[in-house]
């Protein structure tokens, strides 16, 4: 058994461009890449992958999914097989073992976390929006920057009351408990060895006389959201005039079991498609350089928060693009950030260029007076290679003092040596020896000999590690803390054969056989293969529905107290389904809708995401099928002249699919009750023929309303 933990730490690391290259050579096509397809004949290149979805898919032969689909399908080997390999692929340790009631508890607690920290976004977001001292300060201070409203949604802004007690009474009055509003201490195995670790929030502390305080108190809210979409952090930005003389500006949360600040990069949740699109990431500073580009239009931007990049951070960045512009103001504090985590950059094997901004611009202030084009040219125009931005620094901070420019090659020089690439070495050796006036052969020298000293370096860390693996272990955690590997698990979901298909559907009755038949035995389903198949197409867009956006609000409800409900895309068709007494007759999409309305609630749930990643391949298949842009729900709407964004019109959406699956429900029972009539056994039976013709009337009664209700929607058919 493989606890949940690790599963999401393998397949946050498993790049599915990475993992397909190494059976399928790929090339660029967009913002995705395409290869011949290694599970048919392939002849033109019909599989493509996905770098910003993480996921490939053959348009042939239609298999694909993850990259843990992906090794199982082209290896032949199971959930668990799959996950190990990568595992190995990727150096991430896999421990199976039976949970014990700490491992348990540890679970919790970090579930715990992360819907405390969801809570509190919420929170803080409505306090900004709808409280009198959150819009009159908070939303001001947002508006005095600029920042437009679906920005300020777009980042989930927010604000905490002056009452530092506010935030604790609330939490603790929705019944959140109070250790998990904190940090607390508490003891993990980690390699065999007992460590202490935090856990938690943090987003209050305790005070001597034992009362809870919002840490945030009287700032401005910046939740920090990660790559899979889960609240993992808060920065608070002061107003007021304590800002003045007052070196803690801006308070991050504490480091904890969910949240490492080395660990994650502010904006990449929302900068990740636009990073695989333009093929190239700009790093900034700070939370309000990353808004004010995206409101600018520039949205391939994440912000390092003022620290060293780690090779964490890197990582990320890695799987999305390997061009990195490091975008700072031209003072004497850009200049240095710039340089920072630069080399590591290379060394990761990326193309890195410096673009500072004219004096007294930051990105922030530089994208307000900006249009997106206009920024990127001004990038495009002033980005310089790093190893020519480095050296002309050096050249002009030398002079003509010979001992500095002899500093001055020799940094230069160990900047080009841990470039991995041959052929980009090459290139950097000869502007770089132009720059410093000295022959390419001297330059290739230097940096074959530092070369050298690297090698060396790296042999005899590897031999004291090799002597001592705990001092090779204190001595990596100054490059950041080594992941933890607690006791934070689930049971893995169990290995299950493929549901079948909708041409393997038997006649007679359709429901699911073993733990998931029960359910709809209960509901007395009982259809023929040809009345499924005649639905199938439209059941397949109930699913594409729920799929894509089931976990979206639609609307809100409104009771007669005034009372506000939302309704998710999952509880509409649900509900919808559940109020005439009508399950899908396709059992794969009877699971699979069963299983959106029992995880919508959890924290963070993304019908898409928890889909295409689920263990069971039919489910994940059929999910990738689903959330395939090939295929677009509104263009079946001849209403509308072009096509509009399913997202934009969920409510109208919602209801044309719902009532056009009923509309063809009742037009296929009416075939058959006219099919019954034309029997002579029922036409010569005045008792039969009569319950026949009834039905037949109800029918068309209940199709005579069902048109009034679509109204002026246009009747939906595939």
């Amino acid at each position: 058994m493989i606890d949940q933990a690790t599963v999401d730490r393998i397949l946050d690391a498993a790049q599915i461009v990475d993992v397909v290259s190494d059976f399928v050579t790929l090339r660029k096509r967009g913002v995705n890449y395409v290869g011949l397809c290694p599970f048919h004949d392939d002849r033109t290149p019909s599989f493509s992958v996905s770098p910003a979805r993480n996921i490939c898919k053959c348009f042939a032969c239609g298999k694909g999914g993850n990259p843990v689909h992906f090794i199982m399908e082209h290896e032949q080997i199971t959930y668990t097989e799959a996950l190990k390999y990568l595992a190995k692929k990727y150096g991430i340790e896999v421990k199976e073992r039976e949970l014990s009631n700490e491992e348990r508890q540890a679970q919790n607690d970090r579930e715990s976390a992360f819907i405390v920290n969801q809570f509190a976004r919420d929170y803080y977001h409505d306090i900004l929006l709808n409280n009198p001292d959150g819009r009159s300060i908070g939303l001001a201070y947002f508006r005095n920057r600029g920042f437009r409203d679906d920005i300020i949604e777009k980042f989930q802004l927010g604000y905490a009351l002056q009452q530092r007690d506010a935030f604790p009474k609330t939490a603790i009055a929705k019944g959140y408990n109070e250790k998990y509003l904190t940090s607390y201490e508490t003891k993990v195995k980690v390699n065999d060895r007992d460590e202490t670790v935090m856990k938690g929030t943090g987003i209050c502390y305790k005070r001597d006389d034992g009362q809870l305080v919002d840490r945030y108190a009287g700032r401005v809210i910046f939740p920090w959201i990660s790559l899979s979409g889960k609240v993992v952090a808060f920065g608070g930005r002061l107003l007021d005039s304590r800002t003045k003389g007052v070196a803690q500006k801006y308070v991050n949360s504490p480091d904890s079991e969910i949240f490492h600040k080395e660990r994650e990069l502010y904006g990449i949740f929302q900068a990740k498609k636009a990073i695989v699109k333009e093929d190239c990431v700009y790093m900034v500073e700070g939370y309000t350089d990353v808004i004010s580009m995206h409101q600018c239009g520039v949205e391939n931007v994440v912000a390092n928060s003022g620290t060293a990049l780690s090779k964490y951070q890197i990582n990320i960045l890695h799987r999305f693009t390997n061009n990195i512009i490091l975008l700072y103001d031209g003072d004497e504090a850009g200049i240095h950030a710039a340089t920072r985590g630069a080399e590591m950059l290379l060394q990761e094997g990326m193309t890195v260029k410096v673009c500072l901004l004219p004096d007294g611009d930051d990105p922030d202030s530089f994208a307000r007076k900006h249009t997106a084009q206009e920024y990127r040219q001004f990038i495009n125009d002033n980005a310089t290679d790093y190893i020519r931005f480095k050296t002309g620094l050096l050249l002009r901070q030398a002079g003509n003092d010979p001992l500095k420019r002899g500093d001055a090659i020799r940094e230069v020089t160990k900047s080009i040596a841990i470039i991995p690439e041959a052929i980009m070495r090459d290139v950097f050796i000869k502007e770089a020896a132009d720059m410093l006036g000295i022959e390419e052969k001297r330059m290739v020298g230097y940096v074959a000999d530092q070369r050298k000293a690297n090698r060396d370096a790296e042999e005899k860390r590897k031999a004291v590690a090799a002597q001592s693996p705990q001092a090779a272990q204190d001595r990596d955690a100054s490059q950041g803390p080594a992941p933890l590997n607690p006791a934070s698990s689930q049971p893995e979901m169990p290995d299950t054969p493929p549901m079948p298909s909708i041409d393997d559907l038997p006649d007679g009755d359709m429901s699911l056989t073993g733990e998931q038949s029960q359910t709809d035995n209960d509901q007395s389903m009982k259809v023929n293969s040809q009345f499924a198949k005649a639905l199938y197409k439209y059941e397949l867009h109930v699913m594409q529905l729920v799929a894509r956006y089931g976990e979206k609000v639609m609307c809100e409800l409104t009771d007669e107290e005034g009372n506000k409900t939302p309704v998710t895309v999952i509880d509409f068709v649900h509900s919808t389904l559940e109020q005439d007494d009508m399950v899908l007759t396709n059992p794969l999409f009877r699971e699979m809708l069963k299983l959106a309305v029992e995880h919508q609630h959890d924290t963070d749930f993304c019908a898409e995401r928890y889909f295409i990643n689920h263990p069971n391949t039919a489910i994940s298949q059929m999910a990738l099928e689903l959330v395939s842009e090939r295929y677009q729900l509104s263009k079946y709407h001849s209403k509308y002249q072009t096509i509009v964004a399913d997202e934009e019109r969920l409510q109208d959406l919602s209801a044309e699919i719902t009532i056009s699956y009923k509309y063809a429900i009742v037009n296929e029972s009416l075939k058959e009750v006219l099919s019954q009539l034309q029997d002579p056994t029922i036409a010569t039976n005045s008792l039969k023929c009569a319950q026949t013709i009834k039905r037949y009337t109800e029918l068309r009664e209940v199709q005579a309303v069902l048109a009034k209700r679509l109204g002026e929607r246009v009747v939906l058919t595939f």
